[in-house]
């Protein structure tokens, strides 16, 4: 499977997730901006490159990216300032966002 596919349904997949802890603010795969579609398939390139990588190596990647756009924490997503509540190290996350780097590292290997 094609990385923009398995990005594609890891995309969904998280989108459903978000959705049952009440979040509805992800958008489908086809009405997410294309910076979004892009971390979801930099995050499968990734998982390709490191298949030893654990969930929180998915996280620091997932940083690292933001970190290279100009992203900074914020208390709530906001795109155009460039602001994510998720963007601290790992070990402070939430257990419900670290269930997110787990349902990404799983897709990703169970479809390559």
């Amino acid at each position: 499977m094609f990385n923009l596919e398995i990005a594609k349904v890891a995309h969904e997949v998280n989108r459903a997730y978000c959705q049952a802890l009440g979040d509805d603010s992800q958008l489908t795969w086809g009405d997410a901006p294309a910076w979004q579609r892009d971390s979801a398939t930099n995050g499968v390139q990734f998982h390709r490159d490191n298949p030893d990588a654990g969930p929180d190596h998915s996280h620091n990647n997932w940083l690292a990216e933001k970190t290279a756009a100009g992203w900074v924490y914020g208390p709530v997503k906001d795109a155009e300032k460039k602001e994510h509540p998720c963007f601290v190290p790992y070990d402070e996350l939430p257990v419900e966002q670290k269930a997110k780097d787990f349902i990404f590292r799983a897709i990703v290997h169970a479809l390559i």
